[in-house]
């Protein structure tokens, strides 16, 4: 998992301006424009997380979101860190 906030913004930077790149394409292959949206999931999960900790401010994007999609960004959210921290203990 990301450690540093800084890195964390890096790579969700990163993963936006890929996710707007290829929704601009044309024709849009769905493939691609799927991967670039889990990008941006992952991006914004390890985000939140690391901010989370690091500082204990909660999530700066759950007031823009519906209550499905913030339940829904928690499940992958723990889905992650399960899946990292399984992967640090097999380590």
């Amino acid at each position: 998992m990301t450690k540093k906030i800084d890195t964390a913004l890096k790579d969700l930077v990163k993963a936006i301006k890929k996710h707007g790149e290829v929704m601009n394409e044309r024709p849009l292959s769905v493939k691609r424009a799927g991967r670039a949206t889990e990008r941006v999931r992952v991006a914004t999960a390890a985000y939140t997380q690391v901010v989370a900790d690091k500082t204990g401010q909660p999530n700066p994007f759950v007031d823009f979101l519906d209550p499905e999609t913030v339940e829904s960004l928690r499940h992958e959210r723990d889905a992650f860190v399960t899946k990292a921290t399984k992967s640090k203990k097999s380590d």
